[in-house]
C-alpha cells in the first residue's frame, strides 16, 4: 500500500543564518535510512560549514542560485539546473544573492548529522 505523506518536517539547519529544511521522506518524517528527499529555502548571504558527508547528494535547484564549493573550485548552480556531490568528496554550500534559493536535496543513503560530517 503506498505511504502518504501529508507534510514534511522541519529539521535545524546550520549556517550564519537560518535557513529552512523541510523533509519529506527520511530519517526524521518517514523513517527511511536509504534515502531522504527535502525541500531547502536559504536567504541571501547563507553559507553552511564545509561537509564531507558518507552519502551521494543529488541537487537540484527551484529558484535562486546555489554555490558549491569543492576541493579544487566551485559551482553556481541556477535555478532549473542540478548538482550531484558524491560520499566523501568536501563541499560547502551557499547561496550568494539577495534572493537566496530554493531547492530539493536527495540524499543517498538518507542524511543524518552522524553521517554529515562538518567542518569544526
Amino acid at each position: 500500500m503506498p505511504q502518504f505523506i501529508a507534510a514534511p518536517k522541519v529539521i535545524e539547519a546550520a549556517g550564519n543564518k537560518p535557513k529552512l529544511i523541510e523533509e519529506f521522506v527520511g530519517r526524521v518524517n518517514t523513517g527511511a535510512a536509504g534515502v531522504s528527499i527535502a525541500r531547502m529555502k536559504s536567504p541571501g548571504g547563507w553559507v553552511e560549514p564545509g561537509q564531507r558527508p558518507e552519502f551521494d547528494e543529488y541537487t537540484v535547484v527551484l529558484r535562486g542560485v546555489l554555490r558549491v564549493e569543492f576541493e579544487g573550485g566551485d559551482q553556481q548552480v541556477r535555478a532549473g539546473q542540478a548538482i550531484l556531490t558524491r560520499a566523501g568528496e568536501w563541499v560547502r554550500y551557499s547561496s550568494p544573492e539577495a534572493d537566496g534559493a530554493e531547492y530539493v536535496a536527495v540524499c543517498m543513503p538518507a542524511f543524518s548529522p552522524e553521517t554529515v560530517h562538518r567542518d569544526e
